[in-house]
């Protein structure tokens, strides 16, 4: 077996410090839990958010600023997926620990509530608060294996002026990009745009009734293209940046997200560059004054706390049974509760009577999660790989990754992180957990940590390596670090504790809405149809939003409505979009659908 660690005892490490996290986040001690709550005054409306994730955090923080008393209950740490974590056991002298992560943060132009979310989040020194920790890496890169050549494409921002939005100029600009980053045979090129201009004009009805049911695979018509149009176009865009299969996903979601990031390239409708990252781990940059500016505001937080039921009687919800930090059973109240826990965790809490009330809870039974987790590795050299992402479009596993340390201007890593050693943390993430790997021929979910790991890093090797340079070396490695939410590896019966919402064909329509039958419950998480049809941070924000304004509504309340910002329509698209909606009504295809 090929060598893919400084010595079997970095792999120990590796794994041992794993399962310690493992073992901390389950017993809920990441944080210390807080006091009871003080009595709430008498003319304050008092609101239970379970959840603190982002869909969580963010309504708490449009409660709050609303004057509503608001407690948070979360199991583990605050931030949900999008938190950064320590390595335990990692940091010497008065160094921090090693940053780790569930997943790298990517926070594209596209997103317009959560920045501005980011922007009321204070941050010293920082005009636009938090918000201007975001950087935007200069490049990108399709890493290929087996010696084909590497494709990498700058990011044209930020003097990139908008473009003439008309069919001609978006087919033309279009195919120079594709043409630039993935050097497909012509006819190629020029039938998948075809396709693009087919979704861009396509009216919403077309897009719900029919793209909604057809698969992303069957609608680019991938079983007669190139194993490279497969490989980048269809099964690339689907399962690294949905993290979903190609012969599954809904050409609706995968057309959604990619009609935005087009407008975002041709410098449409964008709050920044499309690729945008984090200058600090995120805790840092983020979470933690997030944190500090709720408390501010008044919000109360209680860690370790797991949401057990959320009770129903006399038509309205009458209290939630939790599990305190020591394991005892208790009931909270409010007069309002916002369920704000990932979808295959909230569903657990509705019992009969809850779902009996709303049927629209039990359609949430049919919405499909899958695995999507992060494992970083620690290097004592850096590797000269790309100034961006990278997607290891070949890899079993669907690898896509980024170097950390460039982008902290900030920190000094040997200095300020670990042991000294360690100069840069690799971060990626894994998509594909149920298809064989290189190494051991197993899939990921059948493999032990240490065996992850490995697979991992030959995969990074055999995309990375394979051009006669090599870029990552073995003796460069200081240590690893996988998601802790990840349990029982190489056993029957694996677990994941953070699973992402998928998109296969037609489950658009089994999401529910913020706003309930129940008069006082509401659900806030990326499950929630909103604009941005895709699991995301800004589709978790923007379904807080939406689920504070359905609380403001019922309450009678005059405060004003959160804003809720939809994704970008180009004026210049609209007109083709109404043909369409007459084409449609016909039975017709639409103008550009060529079959």
């Amino acid at each position: 077996m090929a060598s893919t660690g400084s010595s079997r005892r970095t792999f120990i490490t590796g794994a041992g410090a794993a399962a310690t996290a493992g073992a901390l986040s389950a017993t809920g001690t990441l944080a210390a839990p807080a006091a009871a709550a003080p009595a709430t005054p008498p003319n304050r409306r008092r609101v239970a958010v379970l959840g603190g994730g982002v869909a969580g955090l963010t309504a708490a923080h449009e409660l709050a600023e609303r004057g509503y008393a608001v407690t948070v209950y979360e199991r583990r740490a605050l931030g949900g997926k999008a938190r950064s974590m320590d390595v335990p056991g990692s940091a010497r002298g008065a160094r921090r620990p090693l940053p780790a992560e569930h997943g790298f943060r990517f926070i594209p132009g596209i997103y317009h509530n959560l920045p501005d979310t980011m922007r009321r989040i204070p941050f010293p020194g920082n005009a636009n608060g938090v918000w201007d920790n975001l950087v935007a890496p200069r490049e990108m890169m399709f890493a290929r294996a087996g010696g084909r050549e590497d494709l990498r494409g700058p990011i044209p921002w930020p003097d990139h002026s908008p473009a003439e939005l008309t069919p001609d100029e978006l087919r033309r600009a279009l195919t120079g990009i594709l043409q630039s980053l993935v050097r497909l045979p012509p006819h190629e090129t020029a039938y998948f745009v075809d396709r693009v201009l087919v979704f861009l004009t396509s009216c919403d009805e077309r897009r719900n009734e029919v793209w909604e049911h057809t698969p992303w695979w069957d609608f680019v018509r991938a079983a007669q293209m190139s194993g490279e149009y497969q490989r980048i176009l269809a099964v690339g865009i689907t399962r690294n940046i949905v993290a979903t299969k190609a012969e599954e996903a809904s050409t609706r979601t995968v057309g959604t997200l990619g009609e935005a990031f087009v407008f975002n390239l041709l410098g449409r409708g964008a709050d920044g560059p499309p690729d945008r990252i984090l200058n600090l781990p995120t805790n840092e940059a983020w979470i933690d004054p997030w944190e500090a500016h709720l408390r501010s505001l008044g919000v109360e937080f209680r860690i370790g706390w797991t949401v057990r039921e959320v009770q129903y009687g006399n038509g309205r919800v009458s209290g939630v049974i939790v599990l305190d930090p020591a394991g005892t059973r208790q009931t909270v109240t409010a007069d309002h509760y916002v369920s704000a826990l990932p979808v295959e965790h909230a569903r657990r809490t509705w019992g009969a009577a809850l779902r009996a009330a709303d049927p629209m809870l039990g359609r949430c039974d049919e919405l499909e999660t899958d695995w999507m987790t992060g494992i970083q590795f620690y290097l004592t050299e850096r590797a000269a790989l790309v100034h961006g992402h990278l997607n290891c479009i070949d890899s079993p596993w669907s690898l896509t990754a980024i170097q950390q340390a460039e982008h902290w201007p900030s920190r000094n890593f040997p200095a300020d992180y670990g042991d000294g050693s360690a100069v840069d943390c690799l971060s990626v993430d894994i998509s594909e957990w149920d298809k064989p790997g290189i190494l051991y021929g197993k899939t990921a979910k059948q493999c032990t940590r240490e065996e992850v790991a490995r697979e991992v890093w030959a995969q990074l090797k055999a995309s990375l390596n394979d051009s006669g340079k090599t870029l990552l070396s073995d003796s460069a490695l200081h240590s690893w670090f996988l998601d802790p939410g990840v349990d029982g590896l190489g056993t029957p019966n694996p677990t994941n504790q953070d699973e992402l919402l998928i998109h296969p064909t037609g489950t658009f329509h089994n999401r529910p809405s913020a706003g309930t039958r129940i008069p006082n419950f509401f659900l806030s998480g990326d499950y929630v149809a909103v604009d941005i049809d895709l699991a995301t941070m800004e589709g978790a924000n923007a379904s807080a939003r939406a689920a504070v304004n359905s609380l403001l509504d019922r309450d009678g309340s005059k405060a004003d409505r959160c804003t809720i910002q939809p994704l970008y329509r180009a004026p210049e698209v609209e007109p083709a979009k109404r043909h369409d909606l007459w084409r449609h009504r016909l039975g017709l295809r639409n103008v550009f659908d060529l079959g």
